[in-house]
């Protein structure tokens, strides 16, 4: 059964992360009419909501764009940052709407930013705990589901990861439209670039899962 749901897993993963692409090359085609940059965008968007301590850099890489919260910088990836096109002003909206959570004290991006360090540190251990669980399994019985305890946090915390990617994206989408950097010729690819790059969190989250559920059998099945 467990491989049954693997692999439809894997599958799903790989039609999401296909149709992502090509939603996302589709978009990279179409400029926008005012030709504002991903960089644009963004400086404007955090305008927008009354933001200043936030700057827009551009980081080295492909689809490495994230918000670090940490030293408040919205970081666009080379082919974002530079660029006008309906993908780079929607990428670039999107992780201003993460500084925007923050900004108003979203409540999942609490929840998420109090799991970043225990998730940090829990990911480190797993391989190890569990491992060592496996081979003690029959002199430790417990550590196989000390590292089934750790790995569930970081199940955990892919759950909690999409309402804050899902929303971001929501308020990315709205301020695009209110603010006329996207018209209705290309309010849809906008829209579908976005609901694509949402869709990769959860066959995140369902992958989690289904390994987490994997391990479960393992210790059960041993236990038994």
């Amino acid at each position: 059964m467990y491989w049954i749901m693997f692999i439809g897993v894997a599958v799903l993963s790989y039609i999401v992360q296909y149709s992502f692409q090509k939603k996302f090359t589709k978009a990279s085609q179409t400029p926008l009419l005012n030709g504002m940059s991903g960089r644009d965008v963004a400086v404007r968007m955090l305008s927008d909501h009354g933001i200043h301590d936030v700057k827009v850099i551009s980081t080295e890489g492909q689809l490495t764009d994230h918000f670090n919260p940490t030293d408040k910088t919205v970081n666009l990836s080379e082919a974002v940052y530079a660029q006008s096109h309906v993908a780079a002003a929607a990428v670039a909206a999107h992780e201003c709407g993460h500084a925007v959570q923050h900004a108003t004290g979203y409540f999942p991006v609490k929840v998420r930013s109090a799991l970043v360090p225990v998730v940090s540190f829990s990911s480190k251990l797993v391989p190890i705990v569990l491992l060592a669980g496996m081979l003690l399994i029959n002199v430790f019985p417990s550590l196989i589901w000390v590292g089934i305890g750790l790995f569930a946090l970081t199940t955990l915390f892919t759950f909690v990861t999409l309402p804050v990617e899902i929303d971001a994206s929501r308020r990315a989408l709205a301020w695009l439209e209110r603010a006329d950097i996207i018209d209705p010729s290309n309010e849809e690819e906008a829209r579908e670039a976005l609901r694509a790059a949402a869709y990769t969190y959860v066959v995140s989250a369902l992958s989690s899962l289904a390994t987490l559920i994997y391990y479960l059998s393992i210790a059960s099945g041993r236990r038994n």
